[in-house]
């Protein structure tokens, strides 16, 4: 709960009233397993799930042993928008590992919006971001190469990590196969695997048994040309931002 309070603050000054609004309106914490699906395509949309511990991932089957990530989902992250007017999801939402997920019932909130000015902004932001970053994850798969892609998702994956507090250094905890990030790359494990290996040649990162270990950040977010302001961060890190004009680029795809 308190990662989804640092979350949420990340676009707005929670108020205490307004800290003691979320946590009533937050349902008892889930606790599931590896790979155990919480929402279905099938299941009715019944509030916003959010994840209080561990990792997960938003998905669509495309057949049997295909599956689109289409976006992963840390502690403290809302894994639905407010469905209103929808019956169901139109993806499923799995866990990657040991994960805690909870329901955040908004109505409350946002039908008094006077009442709770801040929680009500912060959680449309955070509406904001996710549709933001869907976006940015099409661009990624759509227009960049095998190495951009990785690189530009191992930026995003740890500042989210770190904005939260469960990156430390240069390292952070990622408990992700190769299958599960070509998943979201839209690449092959097999391939994954040779561009991780380039970067670790290339002084880039390390990755392996589930550990992030950025080597060369300014040149890693110049590889993926990462830019933090798609995260609608307040403000975005500094050590982050990146120099349009850095035109640094691997010469491998």
């Amino acid at each position: 709960m308190n990662l989804l309070i640092r979350r949420l603050e990340q676009f707005a000054t929670l108020s205490d009233m307004e800290k003691v609004a979320l946590r009533g309106a937050v349902s008892a914490p889930r606790r599931h397993h590896t790979s155990q699906i919480s929402i279905t395509h099938q299941a009715a949309a019944n509030g916003m799930t959010v994840v209080l511990e561990g990792l997960a991932c938003r998905y669509k089957l495309l057949g049997i042993g295909r599956r689109q990530i289409m976006g992963y989902l840390i502690a403290g992250d809302i894994c639905s928008l407010p469905m209103r007017s929808l019956h169901a999801s139109h993806y499923c939402i799995g866990t990657l590992g040991p994960t805690e997920t909870a329901v955040l019932s908004p109505e409350r909130i946002f039908n008094n919006p006077e009442r709770y000015p801040n929680l009500t902004q912060a959680l449309w932001r955070a509406c904001a971001a996710e549709q933001s970053t869907t976006r940015e994850w099409i661009t990624n798969v759509g227009h960049r190469t095998a190495y951009e892609r990785v690189a530009h998702l191992l930026c995003e994956l740890f500042l989210r990590l770190q904005q939260v507090g469960l990156a430390r250094g240069d390292r952070c905890n990622l408990p992700l196969t190769q299958r599960d990030l070509g998943d979201a790359l839209a690449l092959s494990s097999v391939h994954v695997n040779r561009v991780l290996r380039q970067m670790r040649l290339d002084g880039l990162v390390t990755f392996r048994y589930g550990q992030l270990i950025l080597q060369d950040l300014a040149a890693l977010r110049g590889a993926a040309g990462f830019d933090a302001t798609y995260l609608y961060l307040q403000p975005p890190r500094q050590d982050f931002a990146v120099n349009p004009a850095n035109t640094w680029r691997p010469s491998r795809s």
